[in-house]
């Protein structure tokens, strides 16, 4: 009796063990919804006690793979018990207690300003470790510090206290002992692959809601990390099946196919310089003009006023150098990953400089930060670029304390440059002083400390910085000949923490301004994305732009206009009669207007699958 009664409690290590990291999981998920207490209130305390049962699917699933080394270490013991299992699975235990809860951290921040839980999306910067320290710069260091450590120290001293291998009895009969243990391995592919099912589990088994926020408090983030490591450049299969890839073609084909090429000319000089200048984050949110807060970017309104304003424009994805390709290139974005990581796929992309060079035109680029940030200087390398100017252009003393060059210092380059530039030229200008950490050089415009008063700061400083160049140009001779085009790399969630999703996070402005323009003070309500401005640009000029094949002309007439743009496995398709956003995960809208039709819900469909297939096979 004895015998047996001392094989029970050591055989209870195993289920006890698997049980101890569930209860870390859930632990986890009480800390998140803590942290985004904000949005957990808005859900119904159904939804929250849903977040944790839904949840248990992953979580046992990593839970299983966490227990797989133990449990293998178990099995080597039962075999050979002078091997020291005990401590090898107490130091396993802490260093993965101590990673995890760390990751939990950077999890939690990144979430308020990705709003999607981490994935392999950092790894796309670790090439420029200053920039990435620069965007973790507004974090609560000390808080998410205080959480790793009162999460990992909790669950240590609990392993200690009641869940460690010495509080177990040996047992006599090692072969007994052993069969148990392959037992509990093998038992491990069970939860692992989420049942005997088909296809082995993945995040759709933790979704339940129709919204984002509950079903992402449901992932297991570790889980979540795992599966997007494990695909991590991986790009030959298309995971985006919602028909057949024929009718996807057809879809998307006649979205464009409409779309006539002739349409008003506001440009009547045959070849004049064309300055393009791309705004760090700039948000519609703040510009008065597209219906957003009042005074935050006067310069940038009066030009939308003397100019030409599209105000139903927006961006195609949520990050610099996403938006960056569908501006320059006209080429759509990419959900879990980005283009711009592959320069094997982006030299094979249309690019405006190489149009505008073509054409005789002197080419040049202008940004205050670091040009390796996101694989972006391959991208431009590929454009053909005549000259890149970046951070190590401007002296040490006009850096702020993270990016590098403030606005007002870039713009100063650009003016003196383009006074001695060839002409016709085409010159990109890059902003930055509008990213996070949101540092500027001027005193602050608005009150307040928190990051959505810096954000809104920042925007003020870069319009100023914006206005300043503008009225200096005007003075110049080239000024007479050229056209300017204002648009934001991409929008951002403040003000009003936006979710993911929400279409009012990607509406930006883009203005048409300049000498070289004839008409002044219009609006163009067409609805568009970035991917757009390539071919508008470029016939407004009467320039070819077959070669940007996913761009249209706004300024032309066309019976389907649309916007589409992406955010974390899910997209967003608006047309006049509607705005939706869809999930990917669980293949259902997240929001849908009421005069949404199932016809424009089968072409938002269609074009996410079409695009990304076109991307994996590029």
């Amino acid at each position: 009796m004895l015998y047996i009664c001392a094989v029970k409690r050591r055989l209870y290590f195993q289920p006890l063990y698997f049980l101890f990291w569930v209860l870390y999981f859930i632990v986890a998920r009480a800390v998140f919804l803590l942290f985004h207490f904000e949005k957990a209130q808005l859900l119904s305390a159904a939804d929250i006690a849903r977040t944790f049962l839904y949840g248990l699917h992953l979580d046992m699933s990593f839970t299983a793979y966490l227990c797989a080394i133990p449990f293998l270490l178990l099995l080597v013991q039962a075999l050979w018990p002078r091997f020291r299992t005990a401590l090898v699975i107490r130091i396993y235990t802490f260093l993965l207690l101590v990673l995890l809860s760390l990751l939990l951290s950077v999890d939690l921040e990144l979430y308020t300003f990705w709003g999607f839980r981490l994935d392999a999306t950092p790894l796309q910067y670790l090439n420029t470790p200053a920039e990435m320290m620069a965007s973790a710069s507004a974090a609560p260091l000390l808080l998410l510090t205080f959480i790793t450590f009162v999460t990992s120290a909790c669950f240590i001293l609990l392993y200690t206290l009641c869940f460690d291998l010495k509080h177990f009895s040996p047992a006599a009969n090692k072969w007994l002992v052993a069969a148990a243990s392959f037992g509990f391995l093998v038992v491990l592919i069970l939860p692992m692959r989420g049942g005997w099912q088909q296809i082995p589990i993945n995040q759709s088994a933790s979704y339940f809601s129709e919204e984002p926020f509950a079903n992402h408090a449901s992932l297991n983030m570790p889980w979540n990390l795992m599966h997007a490591l494990l695909k991590y450049n991986k790009t030959s299969k298309n995971p985006y099946q919602y028909m057949s890839g024929q009718q996807a073609k057809q879809k998307v084909e006649a979205l464009y196919a409409a779309n006539a090429d002739s349409s008003a000319r506001f440009v009547s000089e045959k070849k004049p310089n064309v300055l393009f200048i791309i705004l760090e984050s700039y948000t519609a949110k703040f510009v008065e003009s597209l219906g957003g807060e009042k005074g935050v970017t006067p310069n940038l309104d009066k030009l939308a006023a003397g100019g030409i304003s599209f105000t139903n424009m927006y961006a195609s994805g949520d990050r610099s150098e996403k938006g960056m390709v569908a501006l320059l290139s006209g080429y759509p974005v990419q959900t879990i990953t980005s283009i711009i990581k592959y320069p094997q796929k982006t030299e094979k992309l249309p690019q405006l400089s190489r149009v505008f060079a073509k054409q005789g035109y002197s080419t040049s680029y202008y940004y205050g930060g670091e040009l390796e940030f996101a694989n972006i200087k391959s991208y431009l390398l590929n454009g053909d670029y005549d000259k890149l100017i970046d951070k190590y252009d401007f002296p040490s003393s006009s850096y702020n304390s993270k990016w590098g060059a403030h606005d007002h210092v870039l713009f100063e380059r650009v003016l003196q440059d383009l006074n001695q530039q060839q002409q016709p030229f085409f010159s990109t200008v890059y902003t930055l002083s509008s990213h996070e950490p949101y540092e500027i050089p001027i005193p602050a415009k608005f009150p307040g400390t928190d990051n959505e008063a810096k954000f809104r700061n920042s925007v003020y400083y870069t319009d100023w910085a914006l206005g300043r160049f503008i009225n200096q140009a005007r003075k110049q001779p080239w000024w007479q000949h050229t056209l300017v085009v204002i648009v934001a790399d991409h929008g951002h969630l403040m003000p009003g923490n936006d979710p993911n999703h929400a279409p009012s996070k990607f509406h930006i402005p883009f203005i048409l301004t300049g000498g070289a323009l004839e008409v002044h003070g219009k609006q163009i309500d067409t609805i568009g994305d970035q991917t757009d401005i390539a071919a508008t640009l470029l016939a407004q000029l009467g320039l070819p732009h077959q070669q940007f094949t996913w761009s249209r002309n706004l300024l032309a007439p066309t019976s389907y206009p649309f916007a589409f743009y992406v955010f974390n496995d899910g997209f967003g398709f608006i047309t006049p009669q509607g705005k939706l956003t869809f999930d990917n995960v669980s293949k259902k809208p997240i929001t849908k207007d009421a005069g949404v039709t199932a016809a424009q819900v089968e072409n938002g469909k269609a074009y996410m699958q079409y695009s990304f297939e076109d991307f994996v096979k590029e």
